[in-house]
C-alpha cells in the first residue's frame, strides 16, 4: 500500500472521528438549554403567601385500565348478517306440530350486535352512545334494515316524508326507527314527529299475509334509501343478504302456524236478540268497534278474541236495538295472541255462557256440535303446537315482531 493510499485513510478516519465528536457536543449544549428552561422556578418568598402557593398543580387524564378499549371507544359497525337456516328441524320436545302435517322448518338468523360508527365530519358533535337496536322495533330476521348516521340533525318529519312518494307504492310496511338523543333509547318514529334525530334505521317488511316480498319493492326501496342519503348527507349501510330468498322461506314458515280458530253459535230455535247479544258482550268485557265487531284486550291493549255476526251484516250500536240474527262467531287469531291456550279456554267459557243465554248451540264450520272433548283436541292440536313451534324459533305468538309479520 502506497503512502497517498495510508495518508488517504488517516485523513478519512480524522474526519469521521471530528464529525462524531461534533454531534454530541451539540446533543450535551441542546440538553443543557433543555434543562435551564424547564427547570421549576423558586418560590418567591415577596410574592407567595405560604409553601403550598409555590407547590404546582397537575390534572392527570385516566386512561383505561390494561389498554381494553371499552365499547363506547369503538367505532366500527357490526350490522346484522342473514346465514342459512339450520339444517336440522327442532326436537319433538322443543316444537309441537300438528300429526298430519309437519311444520316447515323456519330460517334462523345471527344477528351480532351493532355497533354504529362515528359519522364522517362528525368531530365537533357529541359522540353518540353504541346501543343495540331492540328486535321489538326492527328484527333483522323479519326487516331489511338500512342504517344512517347523520352528520347534523334533521326531524323525524322532514325525513320521512322527503321519500314518501316512491314509498307509498310498495306492498310492504316500511318501519322507522330513531334513536332519542334526550331518553338515550330507540323509538318508533311517527310521520309527524319533530324529533331531531342524527341516527336513524330503516326497515322494509319482508312478510305479512299478503306474501313474500318482490323484486320490484326491493329495488324501489334501495333506490328511495339511496336518494335518502344523499339528501341527508349520509352513507346507507345496507345488509349484503339474499332478501329475496329469506322472505320466501319466512312466508313458507308463518303458512303453517297462521290460523284463525272460530266458533260458531248457532240457535236451535227463534234468533238471537240483538240487545241480548250487546249486554252478554258487555258483561264478558268486550267493546264493540268500527269494524262491526265486538272484541276482548288484556290490561295492556292487546286483542285476544273477538265475536262477530255469523250473517253478513256487521254490529253497530244502532242496529243492534232492533236486529236479530241466527248466529255468531268466536274468533282467536293464533300467532297474535299470548297464551293461546288460556285465552281459548276463556274464549270457550264466555261461548258456553252465551249459548246457556241465548238457547243456542256451538258447532263447528260444518255446524257439527263440538263437545268438550273436541275442544280440547283445537287448544292443544290447533293452538298450543303452532304457538310452540313459533317460540322455538323466538318469535313468540302475541310478540311485537308477530304482530307485523302477521298483519
Amino acid at each position: 500500500m502506497t503512502e497517498l493510499q495510508l495518508g488517504l485513510i488517516g485523513l478519512g478516519a480524522t474526519a469521521v472521528v471530528g464529525v462524531f465528536g461534533y454531534n454530541k457536543w451539540q446533543e450535551y449544549r441542546q440538553r443543557k438549554v433543555a434543562e435551564a428552561v424547564l427547570k421549576p422556578h423558586h418560590a418567591d418568598i415577596l410574592l407567595d403567601d405560604g409553601p403550598a402557593a409555590s407547590t404546582p398543580l397537575a390534572a392527570e387524564r385516566s386512561e383505561p385500565e390494561n389498554g381494553v378499549e371499552t365499547p363506547a371507544q369503538s367505532h366500527e359497525r357490526v350490522e346484522p348478517v342473514f346465514v342459512d337456516p339450520h339444517p336440522t328441524m327442532p326436537s319433538d320436545d322443543m316444537v309441537a306440530a300438528p300429526a298430519e302435517e309437519p311444520m316447515p322448518e323456519a330460517p334462523v338468523f345471527v344477528s351480532p350486535p351493532a355497533v354504529a360508527p362515528e359519522p364522517a365530519g362528525a368531530d365537533d358533535a357529541p359522540e353518540l352512545p353504541a346501543i343495540e337496536l331492540p328486535a321489538e322495533l326492527l328484527d333483522p330476521r323479519l326487516e331489511f334494515i338500512v342504517a344512517m348516521e347523520l352528520v347534523e340533525p334533521v326531524s323525524a318529519m322532514d325525513i320521512i316524508h322527503s321519500q314518501r312518494p316512491a314509498l307509498v307504492r310498495l306492498s310492504k310496511p316500511v318501519h322507522w326507527v330513531g334513536y332519542n338523543e334526550r331518553s338515550r333509547e330507540w323509538e318508533r318514529l311517527a310521520a309527524d314527529s319533530e324529533l331531531k334525530l342524527r341516527r336513524l334505521r330503516v326497515g322494509l317488511q319482508l312478510v305479512n299475509r299478503l306474501g313474500p316480498l318482490v323484486e320490484g319493492d326491493i329495488n324501489t326501496f334501495i333506490t328511495a334509501m339511496n336518494a335518502l342519503a344523499d339528501e341527508l348527507m349520509a352513507v346507507a349501510d345496507m345488509p349484503s343478504s339474499r332478501v329475496l330468498e329469506q322472505a320466501a322461506e319466512i312466508d313458507q314458515f308463518c303458512a303453517a302456524v297462521d290460523l284463525e280458530i272460530g266458533l260458531n253459535l248457532v240457535s236451535r230455535g227463534s234468533a238471537f236478540s240483538g240487545t241480548k247479544i250487546r249486554a252478554l258482550a258487555e258483561a264478558a268485557g268486550m267493546v264493540l268497534g268500527l269494524s262491526g265487531v265486538f272484541t276482548r284486550y288484556d290490561d295492556s291493549g292487546r286483542v285476544l278474541f273477538s265475536l262477530q255476526n255469523y250473517e253478513n251484516a256487521p254490529f253497530t250500536a244502532e242496529s243492534l236495538r232492533s236486529m236479530t240474527t241466527h248466529g255468531l262467531t268466536f274468533l282467536l287469531d293464533v300467532p297474535r295472541v299470548d297464551h293461546g291456550e288460556r285465552t281459548f279456554t276463556q274464549m270457550t267459557e264466555i261461548a258456553k255462557r252465551f249459548a246457556e243465554t241465548l238457547n243456542g248451540a256451538l258447532v263447528d264450520d260444518n255446524r257439527q256440535p263440538l263437545s268438550d272433548s273436541q275442544l280440547d283436541h283445537i287448544r292443544r292440536e290447533f293452538i298450543g303446537k303452532p304457538q310452540a313451534t313459533m317460540a322455538s324459533y323466538s318469535l313468540t305468538a302475541g310478540s311485537p315482531q308477530a304482530l307485523r309479520l302477521f298483519s
